[in-house]
């Protein structure tokens, strides 16, 4: 049964209406035996390479969602903004003129493209799944975190020279 309403339903509203990514797969896991990716609207993984593509492009708002003490002793992204975890569902329900004085960047509207990013992805998934279950359909995530992107900023400077 409920495969064929996933079926018979965009992507965007069956994730809707189930809440969020894992509990689409997890319906559909429970059906088939296995999580098949068959709908393209679902939200995916970022690559470290397709970060910096859309970063360069200017069509992103990164949200890193480390703690404000973590960023300043580790560094963060080239134009991310931080909004910690536990602050992404209430930001994002926000009025726009109070986001704007709290985090200094004007808030996202739904159709946006949004990346979450941690240290190593596991609090930016979570961010994900909250902005996916505010109807923030094009939210995305960084799952090698900043971990990862040190490491790859390190490689390439060293090339670099």
């Amino acid at each position: 049964m409920l495969a064929r309403q996933l079926l018979g339903t965009s992507c965007r509203a069956a994730l809707g209406s189930l809440g969020s990514v894992e509990a689409a797969l997890g319906g559909l896991k429970s059906v088939w035996g296995g999580s098949q990716h068959f709908c393209s609207a679902l939200p995916k993984d970022v690559t470290y390479r397709e970060l910096k593509n859309l970063l360069n492009s200017k069509n992103i708002m990164l949200i890193d969602v480390r703690d404000a003490w973590e960023i300043l002793e580790h560094g963060k992204i080239p134009g991310s903004i931080n909004i910690p975890l536990d602050e992404v569902k209430e930001a994002l329900q926000m009025n726009p003129r109070d986001f704007k004085e709290k985090y200094h960047e004007v808030k996202p509207s739904k159709s946006d493209s949004l990346v979450f990013s941690c240290f190593a992805g596991v609090r930016s998934k979570k961010a994900m799944d909250t902005a996916l279950s505010l109807g923030f359909n094009s939210a995305q995530h960084y799952a090698g975190g900043w971990k990862e992107w040190v490491t790859y900023e390190m490689s390439e400077k060293k090339q670099e020279n």
